[in-house]
């Protein structure tokens, strides 16, 4: 993924999570609001059911003006113009708290017109049966004679209590926050450690090539002197010199070219592309390499595909080469051309060690070299199948591996017509 998508999406996905976060805040905050504002209304309908009782069984009437004014938050007077007794309405204060499913500590007093203060008044626990005697204080208020006040010490606290879901979400919501942050980070920290790791390969490769270069050149010259074409094992020496560098250099242009396709999509030239004659090159050059390999096509025609016939000549060449290197045996390989469900399917079965089920999903993953006693033999880097693997991919291509019944493994690429 190139580096400005990458930003973009981190950005977008960054505000989103802000602003859902946000948004569950300010949600919160009003549904705070609304409890606090319902809790209101039901502490002020119990207090006029209160008040109606202790008119109960009076000659006096109901006064016509609202008797409860809010003072503060959690501070109520109710104004009775009329004389009763405190245990009545301690009485009456539970009844109705309970009844309005106000489950709340409070604590009230009376004012005394005798000695002008307010002197009477009580802790009331609803949640802890034997509370500790606390001092009750509640200023008087002028012009009011037969009053009392109601204060709710722990409305915050109870009213909090009842958004419990609401802040468990908030604090959920901060922990993605946070675990989307810390994913982010460690995500752009991979990122440059891949980007290192690829310029450290790219910059080796290079400097490889350099003497290499010099190498082939100079050993290509001495294989051409008399005195090494008259002695047979200075000639040998020399062709080992070669043909190792030839060796060397082929990885090195492997190394290369996946370096620069996981930078940037390797440009492909599609045209038409007749199968058979390319595999029959592949298999005339690889034999002549290998004296005992047995290679047989078989296909009842000749099929054509669009693919980029260089890197499609690499696909065959490297499917080979790998079927090759892990066979104990004479290699001997089957490719199977044939027509299914308007896909032309190449299937190449061969008699090799074969691959494990837990490991045969692996074996198209970069560097990957399936543990065995023959992998400490085989040369290479694990690159090859990576690399097929990716051209398909370009070409939106299918490529799977299974066991055969017998020995080896069949790989199969399915090619859209």
């Amino acid at each position: 993924m190139k580096t400005k998508n990458l930003n973009i999406i981190i950005v977008l996905g960054l505000v989103a999570t802000i602003g859902i976060l946000i948004a569950q805040l300010l949600w919160t905050k009003e549904a705070f609001h609304l409890e606090e504002k319902k809790f209101s209304q039901k502490a002020n309908i119990a207090l006029l059911e209160v008040v109606k009782k202790l008119y109960q069984g009076t000659t006096s009437e109901l006064p016509s003006a609202n008797p409860i004014k809010k003072i503060a938050n959690d501070y109520y007077i109710v104004n009775v113009d009329n004389d009763f007794e405190p245990k009545i309405l301690e009485y009456y204060l539970k009844a109705e708290f309970t009844k309005f499913n106000i489950n709340t500590d409070f604590e009230y007093a009376m004012y005394n017109c005798q000695s002008d203060e307010m002197v009477y008044g009580n802790y009331i626990s609803l949640t802890d049966k034997s509370p500790e005697k606390r001092t009750v204080y509640f200023p008087k208020h002028k012009n009011l004679v037969y009053y009392f006040a109601i204060r709710f010490p722990n409305e915050t606290t109870y009213l909090f209590s009842s958004l419990r879901f609401w802040f468990v979400l908030s604090f959920a919501l901060i922990i993605i926050l946070l675990v989307y942050v810390y994913s982010i980070y460690t995500i752009i920290q991979q990122k440059k450690y891949s980007e290192l790791q690829r310029d450290f390969i790219n910059n080796m490769t290079h400097e490889f090539k350099t003497p290499l270069s010099s190498i082939l050149l100079a050993s290509n010259y001495l294989n051409k002197q008399e005195v090494i074409q008259k002695d047979e094992k200075l000639e040998k020496y020399t062709e080992i010199i070669i043909n190792q560098s030839k060796k060397l250099n082929s990885y090195i242009e492997q190394i290369l070219t996946i370096a620069k396709s996981d930078n940037a999509p390797m440009k492909m030239e599609l045209k038409e592309v007749s199968i058979i004659p390319i595999l029959k090159d592949v298999v005339e050059n690889m034999q002549l390499k290998h004296e005992n390999l047995t290679v047989k096509i078989i296909t009842d025609k000749e099929f054509f595909i669009q693919a980029d016939e260089f890197h499609f000549t690499n696909i065959v060449y490297n499917l080979l080469d790998n079927s090759i290197k892990y066979c104990e045996d004479n290699p001997t390989i089957n490719i199977t051309i044939k027509e299914e469900n308007n896909h032309v399917k190449l299937d190449f079965s061969d008699n090799g060690i074969g691959v494990s089920s837990k490991n045969l999903n692996f074996i198209f993953d970069k560097f990957y070299r399936i543990p065995n006693s023959k992998t400490n033999d085989v040369t290479g880097f694990g690159l090859g199948l990576y690399y097929v693997k990716k051209i398909c991919t370009q070409h939106h291509w299918k490529i799977s591996a299974q066991n055969n019944k017998g020995k080896g493994i069949t790989i199969s690429i399915l090619i859209a017509r």
